[in-house]
C-alpha cells in the first residue's frame, strides 16, 4: 500500500511539473505581409517542438501600439515594440495615457532603429539646427517618424512650425527628393533602407550626423534612445561613419507568464539562434550580447534574466 501512494505521489509530482510549464501563449507582431510575422510564426512552432505543454500561437496585428493594448487587455503574452513604446505603455504616456501596464517586462532587445535624416547638399543643411525653414518631409502623418522629428526639435527649442513639415511615406519622399521638391527626408528604418539608398544613388545628398552630445541631452527626457552609427559604405557617396540616434526594437512579455516558462523560451529561441538568422535574414541584426541593453529601464523578466546570467550578459 505504502508502495502504491509513492508511486501515486511521484506521478502527481510529474504531473505537476510537466502542468507547471503549460503554456498558453498568444504571440502579436504585425501583419500577415510583415517583416515579423513569418518571424513569428517560426518561433512559436520551435516553442512547441521543444517545450513540453507549450502552446504558442502567432497572431497577425496592428503593429506596436496594438500589440501593447492586446497585452493590457490580456490578449497576448509576448509581441514587438519599440523601446520607447514599452517604457511609454509601462508608465501609461502618450498613447496609453491612463492606462499604465505596469505587468510589462523585456523579453529580448532585438536591434537598434536609427534615425536617418538625408538632406541634399544644395540645402547647406549640415546640423540638426539647419533643418529650420527648410523643406522637410518627417513620414506619412501618426507615423514613428513624425514624434521622432518632434522629439528631436523639441532638443532645439523648436517645433515642426519651425520647418516646413511635409507628411510622405518614404517612397513619396524618396520621389520628392530626387525631383528636387524636398530639402530632406526623416526615416527611421533598419539600413540599408531602400528609400535612402534611392536617394542616396540618384540625388546629390548626404546623411545628417546626430551627434552623442544630442543623444545623451534626449535621454535625459526620454530614456529609450541610444547612440548608433551608420558604417561608411551603407550607402552609394557615404565615405564616413555616421553618428545619430536610434531607438531599439524589442520583444516584451508579460510578468504572469510563469518564471520556468519564459526561461525555456528564451533558452529555446536564443540556442536556435543560427537556424533563425538563417531562415529569416532581419533578424541578422540583432545580437544576443546585447539583449539586455538599450531597452528603456524596462525590467527583464526574471525567467529570461535567469537565462541571461548563465550565460553571462547579465549580472
Amino acid at each position: 500500500m505504502k508502495k502504491i501512494l509513492a508511486l501515486a505521489l511521484c506521478a502527481a509530482a510529474v504531473l505537476c511539473a510537466t502542468s507547471a510549464l503549460a503554456a498558453d501563449i498568444n504571440f502579436v507582431t504585425a501583419g500577415t505581409s510583415s517583416t515579423f510575422y513569418p518571424i513569428s510564426a517560426t518561433v512559436c512552432q520551435l516553442w512547441n517542438d521543444n517545450i513540453e505543454g507549450m502552446r504558442a500561437t502567432a497572431t497577425p496585428s496592428g503593429g506596436g501600439i496594438d500589440n501593447l493594448n492586446q497585452a493590457y487587455d490580456g490578449e497576448a503574452q509576448i509581441g514587438i515594440a519599440n523601446a520607447n513604446l514599452v517604457y511609454q505603455a509601462q508608465e501609461g504616456l502618450a498613447s496609453f495615457e491612463g492606462f499604465a501596464n505596469e505587468n510589462l517586462r523585456i523579453f529580448a532587445g532585438l536591434y537598434l532603429n536609427p534615425n536617418q535624416v538625408v538632406v541634399t547638399k544644395d540645402s547647406g543643411i549640415e546640423t540638426l539646427e539647419d533643418l529650420i525653414g527648410k523643406h522637410i518631409s518627417i513620414g506619412s502623418a501618426g507615423s514613428t517618424t513624425v514624434d521622432e522629428a518632434t522629439v528631436h526639435l523639441d532638443i532645439l527649442g523648436k517645433t515642426l512650425d519651425d520647418i516646413k513639415a511635409e507628411y510622405m511615406d518614404t517612397s513619396a519622399a524618396a520621389d520628392a527628393i530626387s525631383n528636387k521638391q524636398l530639402d530632406g527626408v526623416w526615416i527611421m528604418a533598419g539600413t540599408p533602407n531602400a528609400a535612402v539608398t534611392q536617394i542616396m544613388t540618384t540625388t546629390d545628398a548626404q546623411l545628417l550626423p546626430i551627434p552623442a552630445e544630442t543623444v545623451e541631452a534626449l535621454k535625459v527626457e526620454y530614456p529609450w534612445y541610444a547612440e548608433d552609427v551608420i558604417p561608411a559604405g551603407t550607402y552609394a557617396g557615404q565615405d564616413e561613419d555616421v553618428p545619430t540616434s536610434a531607438v531599439k526594437l524589442t520583444l516584451f512579455i508579460t510578468a504572469d507568464v510563469d518564471e520556468e516558462t519564459v526561461y525555456q523560451m528564451t533558452k529555446v529561441f536564443w540556442e536556435n539562434w543560427d537556424s533563425l538568422t538563417e531562415t529569416h535574414a532581419a533578424l541578422k541584426k540583432a545580437d544576443p550580447k546585447e539583449a539586455c541593453n538599450d531597452v528603456a529601464g524596462v525590467p527583464i523578466h526574471e525567467g529570461a534574466a535567469r537565462y541571461y546570467r548563465e550565460i553571462g550578459i547579465m549580472e
